[in-house]
């Protein structure tokens, strides 16, 4: 009997302590309205659900290099492709998802870890409006890019600051550069784009870096966010303390492969998060990084 009792005493010590293990894996972010929810389908698919009313954000992680997808008011944005070799794992999470049509696909610049993968979408997807920056590229990507649009009769609408974009009620996306038309760094012509759901407010970059922050700023536009895609990778050329001040933003997101070459996020920009404590996610280390906002609460999820 005595050890029937230590047995039963030590089967509920170890269900007690199970419950507390899985109660601690959710954990709020700065703004205590915001939830971070790492690698739980549950609550992945529950987001799905709630996606009429909500807008969501999926940072694809197709390693190194930036595919953003936005679905808001049944449409769908699709900022970037990333590299050739993740079109598989694009292509297969868009299908996942049912994406079936675009009614936006922009790449921000030719450089092949955001276009690689953009000839094979659009091939495989119905897309309505395409847009990138009026600067082309000598590269085979790039013109893959363009023998697949000329194959379905698309035509290029120039990313520029000023363009507007339709993403339907409750919502105003605005490209805020590029501003000039002679960069000298193909990053630069980058569009850094602002979107706002009622009251959620995100920041796309793409690879743009100091010189853009500075020419939008110079335009006294209100750059301000919840959400920032941090420009070029997390690079320590991008995000400077002025912007950065400016978009004060709750949550960032770095989109870069593990273990690359280059660093990314660099331990500089990496700094300048901490200091004011902004929360960082990153493709590297958290995988597709999916944020919903309801209009005011922002949830985030991650799932390597």
């Amino acid at each position: 009997m005595k050890i029937f009792k230590k047995s039963i005493f030590l089967f509920l010590s170890i269900m007690i302590s199970a419950f507390l293990l899985v109660g601690c894996t959710n954990s709020s972010t700065n703004n205590p309205s915001n939830k971070d929810t790492r690698n739980n389908n549950n609550n992945t698919e529950e987001t799905y659900k709630k996606s009429k009313d909500n807008i969501l954000v999926h940072y694809i992680n197709v390693g190194q290099g930036d595919s953003i997808l936005i679905q808001v008011n049944n449409k769908n944005m699709l900022i970037d492709a990333g590299p050739k070799d993740s079109k598989d794992k694009l292509l297969s999470y868009l299908n996942k998802i049912n994406v079936k049509r675009l009614d936006y696909f922009i790449t921000t610049h030719p450089h092949e870890d955001h276009i690689g993968g953009a000839s094979y979408v659009i091939k495989s997807l119905n897309i309505a409006n395409f847009y990138a920056p009026k600067k082309t590229h000598t590269t085979k990507t790039y013109r893959d890019m363009i023998n697949s649009l000329k194959s379905k009769n698309l035509k290029i609408h120039v990313a520029k600051e000023g363009v507007i974009l339709d993403l339907g009620k409750d919502v105003v996306c605005e490209m805020l550069s590029p501003n000039r038309s002679n960069y000298e760094d193909l990053n630069d012509y980058s569009p850094i784009i602002k979107l706002k759901y009622k009251d959620n407010k995100f920041l796309f970059t793409g690879d743009a870096e100091t010189l853009v922050e500075k020419d939008v700023l110079s335009k006294k536009y209100d750059v301000s966010a919840d959400v920032l895609k941090l420009g070029h990778h997390g690079s320590v050329s991008s995000t400077s303390a002025d912007f950065l001040k400016n978009v004060n933003p709750k949550i960032t997101i770095a989109t870069s492969g593990k273990d690359n070459k280059y660093g990314h996020p660099h331990r500089e920009t990496v700094s300048k998060l901490k200091k004011i404590n902004c929360k960082l996610y990153r493709s590297d280390l958290d995988g597709n990084i999916l944020v919903s906002g309801d209009g005011k609460n922002i949830e985030v999820i991650t799932k390597n």
